[in-house]
């Protein structure tokens, strides 16, 4: 096997990466780890990736780390398509632009809030602190609304322009996430909503795959508010 893939798909970018080779048709070997085990902490995995993270690629022998630069390297290698990734140099520097964008201005605010509010309590068994999730929630809606005017909003059917990229399946593995804290983003946010069913459609049947265990555990919280 040439390539494998080391990931979580409760990781937004390993799901990412997950959907693109599995909608390129890319034959690769998975290798899921758990993170909620803590094996990325095994010896193991930290010979393969000293940062103890994922997403990871080996492809031949050749280990690398970071999403961003693991989706370059598969684009130069011919591995993914070039309608997802462009070459040409002006259409492959929007994407870049939002690449560039995405981990402080949508990732950070959207994690920490799943991080506050879902992945710390479920770890130490406590219920979350509302004055501590109030200052992470508005952070990360004023985020959300950065990118559904500046970025969504501006009269195209996807980030860069009518044609979906992986600007757009990662921006949406990132919306996707504060599901499972029981935030939807696309009950607020109309532009996010409409974009969101066009990324999903398009990627699909992979797209659902990838997020079933994380639509299970939102459906979970949606529920339980209800209840309150």
């Amino acid at each position: 096997m040439a390539l494998k893939l080391y990931y979580d798909l409760m990781s937004q970018p390993s799901r990412s990466l997950y959907i693109l080779l599995k909608y390129a048709n890319c034959n690769f070997e998975s290798k899921l780890l758990a993170l909620r085990k803590g094996e990325h902490f095994g010896e193991e995995f930290t010979a393969i990736n000293r940062l103890q993270k994922v997403p990871v690629i080996d492809h031949n022998g050749f280990v690398l780390t970071e999403s961003v630069a693991i989706i370059k390297y598969l684009s130069r290698e011919n591995l993914i398509p070039d309608s997802i990734y462009p070459k040409a140099s002006k259409q492959a520097a929007r994407v870049e632009e939002f690449l560039e964008w995405h981990h402080a201005g949508l990732r950070l605010h959207c994690a920490m809030f799943f991080r506050v509010k879902f992945l710390i309590p479920s770890i130490v068994g406590q219920p979350e602190e509302p004055k501590n999730i109030d200052g992470y929630l508005r952070r990360m809606e004023a985020a959300l609304k950065e990118f559904d005017t500046k970025w969504l909003g501006r009269g195209n059917n996807f980030i860069t322009g009518n044609t979906v990229t992986v600007a757009d399946l990662f921006a949406a593995c990132e919306v996707e996430q504060p599901k499972m804290a029981g935030y939807n983003p696309c009950e607020k946010f109309e532009n996010i909503n409409v974009w969101l069913k066009k990324v999903r459609d398009h990627f699909n049947p992979y797209y659902d795959e990838a997020h079933e265990v994380l639509n299970k555990i939102g459906k979970n919280k949606f529920k339980m508010a209800s209840k309150v």
